[in-house]
């Protein structure tokens, strides 16, 4: 069935459309908000929210869009709010290894949890276009779109991405080569 009758279906009350809109698109979703989060419960928390407000809101949705660039920028609010609130707590904690001051291992961790580390210290800015471009394959006008900037923003911010990544992982990179 085609995207925007599904949308009247649902609008119209039938839950069998919200379901399987929300089908059509949680996986996206959920990915998005995992890759943001990097964790399971806060990944699926987003995915809720997200649908939660999208389906509250589904009659703002006037197409001027694609239906899942209006759902992500949905999803990238909610991230970046659930991110914010997280932040917020986990600061009120200190850590238990630097409470007893524990010594981390010499050894470097593998590459892929290198890679994992770099990307979640980027800027939120950078790690949301980074994460939407390269990992989940958005174009810089969906990203723009979603993000409520420019094209040429997207474009500049994952630029920037890249080579903070870039730097963030050249001593590895030596090793490796070596």
């Amino acid at each position: 069935m085609e995207e925007s009758r599904l949308i009247e279906r649902v609008l119209d009350g039938d839950p069998a459309s919200e379901r399987r809109l929300y089908e059509v698109h949680v996986d996206r979703v959920y990915r998005l908000a995992y890759r943001m989060t990097g964790e399971e419960d806060l990944a699926e928390e987003c995915t809720q929210e997200t649908f939660i407000r999208a389906f509250e809101r589904l009659d703002q949705f006037r197409g001027a869009a694609a239906f899942s660039t209006w759902l992500h920028s949905i999803a990238i609010s909610v991230i970046y709010n659930v991110m914010r609130k997280v932040t917020r707590l986990r600061s009120r904690h200190i850590d238990l290894d630097e409470a007893v001051g524990a010594v981390s291992s010499a050894a470097d961790p593998d590459l892929k949890e290198r890679v994992a580390a770099a990307i979640d210290a980027l800027p939120l800015g950078y790690r949301t276009v980074f994460v939407m471009h390269d990992v989940e394959g958005y174009k810089h006008e969906e990203i723009a779109a979603a993000l409520g900037v420019q094209a040429g923003t997207s474009k500049a911010q994952l630029s920037r991405a890249r080579a903070k990544l870039r730097e963030a992982l050249a001593d590895f990179a030596e090793e490796w080569a070596s």
